[in-house]
């Protein structure tokens, strides 16, 4: 891994530059707050719901009712 300060060649398990002593650990470009967690969460359950309610939708002229012997206490007196 070449340094990035001095371009000398360091072993690729180096963490420091041999000649420097430049730190070669890469650091990330963008790391997750948990504000963004809890927006991507909230897209998710928001599609899903949306995705239910599409489907049940889609496919209620498939589904079958129950038999009003299986079911009394749905039954209005």
């Amino acid at each position: 891994m070449k340094c990035p300060n001095c371009n000398i060649e360091n072993k690729p398990e180096a963490k420091f530059c041999k000649k420097c002593g430049q730190s070669l650990i890469i650091q990330p470009v963008w790391k997750p707050t948990w504000i963004w967690h809890i927006k991507v969460l909230l897209v998710i359950y928001v599609v899903l719901i949306l995705l239910f309610f599409l489907l049940n939708n889609l496919l209620k002229p498939f589904m079958r009712e129950l038999p009003k012997e299986i079911t009394p206490w749905l039954q209005k007196k």
